[in-house]
C-alpha cells in the first residue's frame, strides 16, 4: 500500500464534457492491482500466473474480496450485504474500493495531462499485441510510486457509473491491454453491472 496525501486535482472526463476539481482526504491505495497469487492465497488454490492481475472478477465479488483481505489482517470489514445492497461501514480501517474521485487523483500523481507519462513508457495497451494481461510492475510507476493505474487491466471504483440512471452498474477507470493507446488516460471510465466480470477489468484495494 501507498500513502497518498490529502491534496485536490481538476478531474477530467474522456469525452472533454467535464471539468471539475476535487479535493481528496489522506488514503492509501495498493501499489499494485491484485494480482492471481493474492487471490489464490485468499482462496487456498494454486494460480496459473501469479504476477498478473487477477481478473473476472465481479464489483459484488471485489468488494466481497476486500472483506477478506480485511479479516486476512485483522481488520474490521468495510461491506455489510442485504442481498445485492451492499452498505459501508466508513468508520471501518479494513480495505475498500477506491472513489473515483480518489482513483484519479492518485493516478495522476499531480500531473495536469491526460496520462503521467508517455503511454507506452508507462501503460500496456492494445499496441503491444497482447492475448491478455501481463504481469504487474513491467511499465514505469507515476509519481505516488504506483505500477499499472494506466492500461494491463481496467480497475473497479466504488462508484454508480451514472449516479442519475436507473441500473446498478458501478465504474471502473484506467483502460487495459485490448485498448488503443489513445484510450489508455487518466480520465477514461467504463461501467459495468455489479454481477458483470470481464478479462480486462481487475481491482485496487484502498484504505482509510
Amino acid at each position: 500500500m501507498a500513502r497518498i496525501p490529502a491534496g485536490r486535482v481538476l478531474r477530467g472526463d474522456l469525452r472533454g464534457l467535464e471539468r471539475r476539481e476535487i479535493v481528496v482526504d489522506a488514503f492509501e491505495i495498493g501499489v499494485y492491482p491484485i494480482t492471481e497469487e493474492q487471490l489464490a492465497e485468499l482462496l487456498g488454490i494454486p494460480s496459473r500466473h501469479p504476477r498478473r492481475p487477477a481478473t473476472q472478477l465481479s464489483w459484488l465479488r471485489a468488494i466481497r474480496l476486500c472483506n477478506a483481505l480485511s479479516e486476512w489482517e485483522g481488520l474490521d470489514p468495510v461491506y455489510s450485504f442485504d442481498g445485492e445492497v451492499v452498505t459501508r461501514d466508513v468508520d471501518s480501517d479494513g480495505f475498500r474500493l477506491p472513489t473515483e474521485d480518489e482513483w484519479e487523483y492518485a493516478c495522476r500523481a499531480g500531473s495536469t495531462s491526460s496520462s503521467y507519462g508517455p503511454v507506452r513508457e508507462v501503460a500496456w495497451t492494445a499496441a503491444d499485441g497482447l492475448s491478455g494481461p501481463t504481469e504487474v510492475g513491467g511499465r514505469m510507476p507515476n509519481l505516488h510510486g504506483l505500477f499499472d493505474t494506466l492500461g494491463n487491466v481496467w480497475e473497479w471504483c466504488a462508484d454508480l457509473y451514472d449516479p442519475t440512471g436507473e441500473n446498478d452498474a458501478r465504474a471502473f477507470r484506467g483502460g487495459g491491454w485490448s485498448d488503443a493507446p489513445t484510450q489508455v488516460r487518466a480520465t477514461a471510465r467504463r461501467g459495468g453491472g455489479q454481477r458483470d466480470a470481464f478479462d480486462d477489468v481487475g481491482v485496487r484495494v484502498a484504505r482509510g
